[in-house]
This record gives structure tokens, C-alpha cells and sequence, in this order.
């Protein structure tokens, strides 16, 4: 229950940032579109945002938090904060240097992820190389953040570092109807409004910090013990715990070659993606890595795989209707939620396409979040690392395959066999974890399961017909109003809700299936 408990303190967290994430891309749907403009600020902005989730919250994070419990377990203060402190130092330096490098070469870094621009000479590439500059700082300030967040995880004050993303939407959101209108080149605002949103993401950790008395003295640490442990660790979990997000960013170099608004397109889908992979899926990694790696170094293998079969049933009561609810109601939610002035009704369809193939993955993107910890907590870099080469690879592969075909049958939207590839990526990924920690007996499902597959999947098969028929009047969705389109929206997806959790109690799913290893 305590697990449970911590989940729902960081979903909540995450559900207002989410919800404030959705007025932002609505608000830059208004005045933005998709265009070429707003291709050249989503890319600029995903290359720190994706070195953000690779290095910050991807590998750094996983390595981090496994031996910060160690240090806490073992119950030696001066320990944990010298080696929060060499942490800090060695980070900090290492990260200055890097992201010195990055704007200096912002050219050079831009080729690589939007080669399709450079090679046509499109003058989104240039616009993106100065945003580029403006946003690169921003890898610097999260991965501090990052880090302060992993203390306070550690330490189970799971609440700031869960609200920290609320902060890049608010300064995001205020920079493009306070900002934008005054400068020569509006979306560049947007750029403005991510660096500020990094120092107050970091300085919001402070006092929780202080309250712990854990703010760190940052000092250079490279031959500190714990500092080396955590790079040795680092180094394979580069690949291993972000391959969602390499995926991600392959799409936009393929969609660089496509026709603009395709990296928009996907922009905006898989921002309706990172609602459930956010509110559930990253708030379920977030808890049980701390718990996991604690039961690990108290050599509590029982509860070790409790709580990973906890993790696991959750993700699928949930993911699974959500994953069927957004591939159903994928024009309705776009339609209500962006298709306002620029952002048109070719949008819509263009961003609804690369949506549904998303959706399809969506169950397997969050069992890679819950099963990859199952090796990060036991210091096992290597088997995901190997596993992810294999999924990426089959990504790419999977990448030109899809678009090829789509772009020989004619498709409108050949942008969404991206999307798709993920996904299959996504289900290749989780399945060979799944299967490493079955074969090393360090998760033993409990008993249920059966009951529980075949109660959600039914649920969700009625809930499907009952949206599908519901929501079938298109003319409903386009109302000018938009009071009565989110109200449309709101009872639709209600309702969904309902049907979902009658017809599953009915079909015997229980609230006690759900309780066993919550602790």
C-alpha cells in the first residue's frame, strides 16, 4: 500500500503538469501551427530535452539512485553526503564542459539530428541552430535537477521533484503570449522560455534539500569510489534506459526528410502519448527503483518480485484502456485540445495517424519502464544494455521499411510508420526483458494473472465499441465552442472510464489483485 501510496503522490504531481503541459501545446498550436517554424523549435528543443532523458533522468538517474541507496542502507551520514557531494562537483564540471562544447558546435550538432534540412538548405535548419544555442544550456541546469531529484526520491520526498516539470510549462506558456510578439522572430521566444524554465526547475529543489541537509558542496570527485561505481554504471544504461527516446529522435531525422510539419505531426502525438507514459509509467519507475534497489541490498528477493508483479499488474489495469481509449478518441482529443486558429484540420488528421501508431505501443513502452528497474536496482547494466541494441537496431530497420511502403502505397502520412516502428521497437524491448528476469528467477509473477488478462481485455474490447459508436459524429468534436467540445471530450472519456471498471468487475478483476507487493 506504501508503494501504491507514492505512486498516486507522484501521478497526481504529474497529472497537473501533464495538464499544463496540454494548455502550452495548445496555447502553441494557437499561435504557432505546424510549420516550418515550429519544426525548427521541437527540434531544437528535443535535443536537450532528449539528452535530458538520456543522461539526466535515463542513465545518470539509474545508476545514481542504486548506489545513493546503498550509502543510505549501510546508515553512515558523512558517507552519503561525501559522496553526494563528489557527485555533485564531478557532474557539474564535466556537464559545463559539455554543454560549452554543444553551443559552440550547434552547426555541427544540428547536421546530425536534421540532415534532411542541411542537405535542401531549408531555412528551418539555421532557425534551429540559433534556438539551439539559447536551449543547450538546459541539458546543464535538469541533469542538477535530476540529480537533487534523485536524492529526494531516495529519501521518499517524491512530491518537488514530481511538480518540477510544471515549471517548464508555465515559463513556456508565459514566454509565447508575453514574449513572442516582441521579437523579430516569434518562436524564438519559445527557446528564451525553456532556459529560464531550467534555473527555476533547479532552484526549486533547494529547500527540500536543505530541509534533508543534503544541499550539496559540490567538490571534483573522478577517483572517488562511489563516483567511479556510478560512471561504470552509467556507461551501459546510456543505451539501456532511453531507448524510447533514441527511437523518438530517429523518427525526426527520417521526418526531417518528409514534408514540413511532419516533425510537428509527431511532436504533437507523442505529446499525447507522454500523458499515460508520464502520469503512470515514469511515476511507476520513479517509486519502485528507490524499493527495488533497498530490497536488493537488504537481499529480500521475494519482495524483490513482488513488487515488480505489483508494478507490472498496475501498468497493465491501466495502459491497456488508455492505449484503446487513444487510438479510438485520437481526432476528438486533437481536435479539441489544438485544432484552433493555425493549427488546421490537416493537422489534425496528419497528427492523428502518427497518434494511433503510437498508441499501439503505449503497453510496452511503460513495461520497459517498469521492468527495466528490475536490473538497474540489482547494478545489472549490461543484459538491458543488449537488449536495447537489438531493439534499436530493429527500430531503424523497422523505420525505413514502413515509410518506404507508406510512401509507394501513396500514403498521406507516411511520417506515421515512425510511429509504428516504436512501437513494434517498444514490444521487442519489453518482451526480452520480461524474459531475462524470468530466466534469472528474479520475477516470479504471482498467482491471477490469467483472471486479470482476460478481465482487462475484455473491458477494453467493450469500451472500444462503446467509444467507437459514441464518439462517431464528427460534427460534435468540431464545435466552435470550445467549453462544449472539452466538455464532450470530459463525458466521453468518463464514460469509457465507467464502462471500463463495471464490465472489469464484473469479469472478476479485484482490488486485491492489484495490492499484492504494494508495499
Amino acid at each position: 500500500m506504501k508503494l501504491l501510496k507514492s505512486t498516486a503522490t507522484v501521478g497526481s504531481a504529474t497529472i497537473l503538469s501533464r495538464i499544463l503541459g496540454f494548455v502550452r501545446d495548445v496555447v502553441l498550436a494557437r499561435i504557432f501551427g505546424a510549420s516550418g517554424e515550429t519544426d525548427a523549435f521541437f527540434l531544437a528543443f528535443r535535443i536537450p530535452n532528449f539528452m535530458r532523458r538520456l543522461f539526466a533522468e535515463g542513465s545518470f538517474s539509474l545508476a545514481f539512485v542504486p548506489v545513493l541507496s546503498e550509502y543510505k542502507t549501510r546508515g553512515d551520514h558523512e558517507a552519503l553526503r561525501d559522496l553526494i557531494d563528489h557527485v555533485t562537483g564531478t557532474l557539474a564540471a564535466i556537464l559545463l564542459v559539455f554543454t560549452a562544447v554543444g553551443i559552440f558546435a550547434a552547426p555541427l550538432v544540428l547536421s546530425i539530428f536534421a540532415p534532411g534540412w542541411l542537405a535542401q538548405e531549408r531555412p528551418e535548419f539555421y532557425l534551429s541552430v540559433d534556438m539551439l544555442r539559447i536551449t543547450f544550456p538546459y541539458i546543464l541546469l535538469i541533469s542538477l535537477t535530476a540529480l537533487a531529484g534523485g536524492i529526494l526520491n531516495t529519501f521518499e520526498r517524491f512530491l518537488i521533484p514530481a511538480l518540477t516539470p510544471v515549471l517548464l510549462n508555465i515559463s513556456m506558456i508565459s514566454a509565447a503570449l508575453l514574449l513572442a510578439g516582441r521579437l523579430s522572430e516569434p518562436v524564438t521566444a519559445l527557446a528564451w522560455g525553456v532556459l529560464v524554465a531550467g534555473v527555476a526547475q533547479l532552484l526549486l529543489q533547494v529547500p527540500a534539500l536543505m530541509r534533508l541537509g543534503l544541499v550539496p558542496r559540490p567538490r571534483w570527485g573522478w577517483k572517488h569510489s562511489g563516483v567511479r561505481r556510478i560512471i561504470k554504471l552509467m556507461i551501459p544504461t546510456l543505451f539501456g534506459s532511453s531507448v524510447a527516446q533514441v527511437n523518438l529522435l530517429v523518427d525526426s531525422i527520417i521526418a526531417t526528410f518528409l514534408v514540413s510539419g511532419s516533425v510537428s505531426w509527431l511532436y504533437y502525438s507523442d505529446r499525447l502519448l507522454e500523458f499515460p507514459l508520464g502520469v503512470f509509467g515514469i511515476a511507476l519507475a520513479t517509486v519502485i527503483l528507490p524499493s527495488l534497489s533497498q530490497k536488493h541490498a537488504a537481499a529480500s528477493t521475494a519482495e524483490f518480485s513482488d513488487t515488480l508483479d505489483w508494478a507490472m499488474r498496475l501498468a497493465v489495469v491501466i495502459t491497456i484502456p488508455a492505449a484503446v481509449g487513444l487510438a479510438v478518441l485520437a481526432e476528438p482529443i486533437l481536435i479539441t485540445l489544438f485544432h484552433y486558429d493555425a493549427f488546421d484540420i490537416e493537422d489534425v488528421r496528419m497528427s492523428a495517424v502518427s497518434l494511433l501508431a503510437y498508441s499501439v505501443g503505449l503497453p510496452a513502452f511503460i513495461a520497459v519502464k517498469v521492468l527495466a528497474p528490475g536490473y538497474y536496482a540489482r547494478q545489472d547494466t549490461k543484459t538491458p544494455v543488449k537488449i536495447a541494441i537489438v531493439a534499436m537496431g530493429s527500430n531503424m530497420a523497422l523505420n525505413v521499411l514502413f515509410v518506404v511502403m507508406l510512401l509507394n502505397n501513396e500514403f498521406e502520412g507516411p511520417h506515421a510508420g515512425l510511429a509504428l516502428a516504436s512501437s513494434v521497437a517498444a514490444y521487442l524491448n519489453a518482451l526480452l526483458l520480461y524474459r531475462g528476469l524470468r530466466k534469472r528467477r528474479v520475477y516470479i509473477p504471482g498467482p491471477g494473472w490469467t483472471r486479470l488478462w482476460i478481465a482487462v481485455i475484455t473491458a477494453c474490447a467493450v469500451m472500444g465499441a462503446i467509444l467507437i459508436f459514441w464518439s462517431r459524429d464528427s460534427a460534435v468534436w468540431l464545435h466552435p465552442d470550445v467549453y462544449m467540445r472539452v466538455r464532450n471530450l470530459a463525458l466521453t472519456i468518463s464514460f469509457g472510464v465507467l464502462v471500463f471498471i463495471f464490465t472489469g468487475t464484473v469479469m472478476g478483476l479485484k482490488k486485491h489483485h492489484l495490492l499484492r507487493g504494494a508495499n
